[in-house]
């Protein structure tokens, strides 16, 4: 790199559900941007986090999990945007997991072979393996399916061997200005961390019972003093997934809203009074003007 150039580019971070891209960001960020579970399709949003290492600002973009399966409005919209995403980069980093590919897998690096764009392959969850002896074929059987810039293998949530990952993705950002101010670490909007913050911890509670089910608007975000106020509307799709939602005498949604509070007041820098609402709002998943409605623009 040239001395006294900044460089800086856009990193697609993109593969099928569930194969860690919302911890691999959050742990080259060194600090929570995207929610995660170990539920598939966790990611609705893109979300953009922001690494400034010295003459380096890499904007990284965190995609929903690309999936054959298209049944709902929902589904189609979260393939789009994990395919826009791919469109303008200067590098992606397709992740995939450990010892396995899939049919899916295909799909995103047929995408990826289509948007032109150069591809590092990032083996996740290796420290899942058995036998690592088997890591060393595995990756010389991927290399063989596409030329990759590179192939690392790592645990993004061990933070095993993410210090060479940033190296090569820091390497290869071009000569540019910084895009966002160098403390700045995402372009969404508080109030939209602080619904997916929500999201998160009821799929983490009713990850089994409601996977997919609900959505989260925030109706008022006001600082008062040295309190935020935030008042948070979940939607759901029947009367009974409301009833499971709030539990007995309201003790699942109390646990929801202390858990998603918590990660506010260390997000935000602030004490935080959080008050949860739920509402029936019957096929939201699978209507356009809902989904628009609850924040799913195509951008």
């Amino acid at each position: 790199m040239s001395e006294n150039k900044t460089h800086c580019g856009y990193v697609a971070i993109v593969g099928r559900p569930n194969v860690g891209k919302s911890t691999l960001l959050n742990y080259l960020l060194h600090q929570k941007i995207s929610i995660t579970s170990r539920k598939p399709q966790t990611t609705r949003h893109q979300v953009t986090g922001i690494l400034t290492e010295g003459s380096v600002q890499v904007v990284f973009v965190d995609t929903p999990g690309m999936h054959s399966d298209q049944p709902k409005a929902l589904n189609r919209y979260m393939n789009r945007t994990a395919s826009s995403a791919i469109a303008h980069v200067d590098l992606a980093l397709m992740v995939v997991d450990r010892d396995r590919w899939t049919e899916e897998d295909d799909r995103v690096l047929e995408v990826l072979k289509a948007a032109q764009v150069p591809v590092a392959l990032v083996i996740n969850k290796i420290d899942m393996l058995e036998d690592q002896g088997l890591l060393l074929p595995w990756a010389e059987s991927l290399q063989a399916r596409f030329d990759f810039a590179g192939i690392f293998p790592v645990s993004a949530l061990r933070r095993a061997n993410l210090t060479l990952l940033e190296e090569f993705v820091c390497g290869r950002m071009p000569e540019a200005p910084y895009l966002f101010p160098e403390d700045q670490v995402t372009d969404r909007s508080q109030r939209f961390m602080a619904s997916e913050f929500i999201r998160e911890k009821i799929i983490r509670q009713l990850g089994d019972e409601l996977p997919y089910a609900t959505a989260v608007e925030i109706e008022g975000f006001r600082q008062e003093g040295r309190v935020l106020h935030i008042d948070a509307l979940i939607f759901v799709e029947r009367a009974g997934q409301k009833k499971i939602l709030i539990g007995q005498a309201g003790s699942r949604l109390r646990t929801i809203g202390t858990e998603a509070r918590k990660d506010m007041e260390t997000a935000f820098d602030s004490k935080v009074m959080l008050k949860l609402w739920v509402k029936v709002k019957s096929g939201w998943s699978d209507d356009i003007r809902a989904l628009r409605s609850l924040g799913f623009e195509d951008s």
